[in-house]
């Protein structure tokens, strides 16, 4: 039996392939295409959080960016993706975390999050975050949750779905201007699709 949520997230990524995971995608589009209507330098400090084994990382030192941290609960996330990019992952800054211990290394132009956020259910979960998110961003925040059309649970957890209107109150109310939201059907590797709502913000 596991016995918390990081126990959970080390077994799914030691016991499932890359294939078997609902949420991998090969070139995370919508994430580029947010990021690149930003017009970032590319020596833009980026954070990713709940990164582990995604692809944004690679994608980002192949256009040039030069201070790419991500952040993630699971070590063995980590460790495939490290594994996967090789000598190129000395690039990237590895943090193991759970998000709401996370203590932010100074502070960032931008922060990602795809699919992480959902997962806090609890008003001081998700005020949590907001809080350490308030005090990391200086430039850009892109935040992509499960819409209400998307699924109700990923990999076993009950989520927390919105639609763009509760992503602009929750995040203008902690400090951030939103700047644009837009909805993507994710295809799983297994042909399924889910629904995901991905907003904008900049610190205001």
């Amino acid at each position: 039996m596991l016995t918390n949520l990081k126990d959970h997230w080390e077994h799914t990524y030691r016991t499932k392939k890359p294939h078997e995971l609902s949420w991998n995608q090969e070139i995370p589009g919508i994430s580029l295409s947010f990021i690149h209507e930003l017009h970032l330098p590319r020596s833009a400090r980026i954070i990713d959080i709940g990164g582990g084994d995604s692809k944004l990382a690679d994608h980002l030192m192949e256009e040039g960016f030069t201070d790419v941290t991500v952040v993630d609960i699971s070590e063995a996330a980590v460790e495939r993706a490290r594994m996967r990019l090789g000598d190129k992952a000395d690039r990237v800054r590895w943090i193991v975390s759970n998000i709401l211990d996370f203590v932010p290394e100074g502070s960032y132009d931008l922060w990602h999050d795809r699919a992480a956020f959902h997962f806090l259910r609890t008003p001081g979960e998700i005020s949590a975050y907001l809080d350490i998110a308030r005090t990391a961003v200086r430039g850009s925040l892109i935040i992509g949750t499960f819409s209400p059309d998307g699924p109700a649970k990923c990999s076993g957890l009950d989520v927390q779905r919105y639609d763009e209107e509760g992503l602009k109150q929750l995040f203008t109310g902690h400090g951030f201007r939103p700047i644009d939201c837009r909805r993507e059907d994710h295809v799983t590797p297994s042909g399924g699709v889910q629904n995901f709502v991905f907003c904008s913000f900049m610190h205001q």
